[in-house]
């Protein structure tokens, strides 16, 4: 059985998709054979919704990014797979910091999984929670596999703001902290988001999608241990993935020699 308002619906992305440009109510009205009336009802209910806008003059319509943000969070909160749902609790255990694994979201890693750790003053994440893509050593970790054209454009959209001492306020500087985590073997949060919160990130590709594995905690128990943090999270891969995984799957990632982490 056809619901024909979802159809229309439908159809009206597509002609948007296949036209890439404005359109006025009277050329959808024409284009599909609708009455004007029924046309005008459905540009203005998506309008009010914010999935329409009026780029140029009033009067004609063109989608707006909600629908790339929706898809994303939607495609972002798919099953995750069970190999990194088991690598967060082993993180988890072994460091007894918050372990999340974490996927793009538009601007933002939105968190999947969280791990919380059972000390009294920790950082208390939560599933669903969304962080900026680009402030943060989950994030870095996510988008140093994207190609440089994506990765270049998702930048372009960024809006640059200091949350932190260590936030990075330029795409050059992203690029920097990006740089130096893969020559690192991690990534590294300092107060970059969260003030007095450190972590450690490492990129997980599975199937195409690029995950980030992150554990965090108050900055001052982890500043100084964040080598090993690092050290326990290469290892835990290790476990999961296979030894050669980093050093195979992961481009341009620093990986030490087998006997030192």
């Amino acid at each position: 059985m056809l619901v024909r308002q979802v159809a229309n619906v439908l159809d009206l992305l597509e002609f948007f998709a296949d036209r890439g440009k404005p359109a006025s109510l009277a050329e959808v009205s024409q284009h599909f054979g609708w009455p004007r009336s029924s046309t005008f009802n459905l540009l203005s209910t998506l309008s009010a919704r914010g999935f329409l806008f009026e780029p140029e003059v009033r009067g004609r319509f063109y989608p707006t990014p909600r629908w790339l943000s929706l898809a994303q969070a939607i495609v972002a909160a798919e099953p995750l797979p069970e190999s990194l749902l088991r690598l967060a609790r082993d993180l988890g255990e072994r460091t007894g910091e918050t372990v999340c694994i974490g996927a793009a979201a538009g601007t933002s890693v939105v968190f999947l999984e969280v791990i919380q750790s059972s000390a009294r003053v920790r950082y208390a994440a939560e599933v669903g929670q969304r962080i900026p893509i680009h402030a943060t050593a989950s994030g870095q970790s996510i988008i140093s596999q994207w190609p440089e054209a994506q990765r270049a454009a998702l930048l372009r959209k960024v809006v640059f703001e200091r949350y932190g001492v260590g936030t990075p306020l330029s795409v050059e500087a992203v690029e920097d902290q990006i740089r130096a985590g893969l020559h690192r073997g991690w990534f590294r949060s300092a107060s970059n988001y969260s003030v007095d919160l450190g972590g450690v990130s490492l990129p997980i590709a599975i199937e195409g999608r690029i995950y980030c594995v992150t554990v965090a905690g108050p900055l001052n128990r982890m500043e100084a241990i964040m080598p090993d943090i690092a050290r326990q999270s290469h290892e835990a891969i290790g476990r999961h993935f296979g030894p050669d995984y980093l050093a195979t799957q992961i481009q341009g990632l620093t990986v030490p020699p087998r006997d030192t982490v």
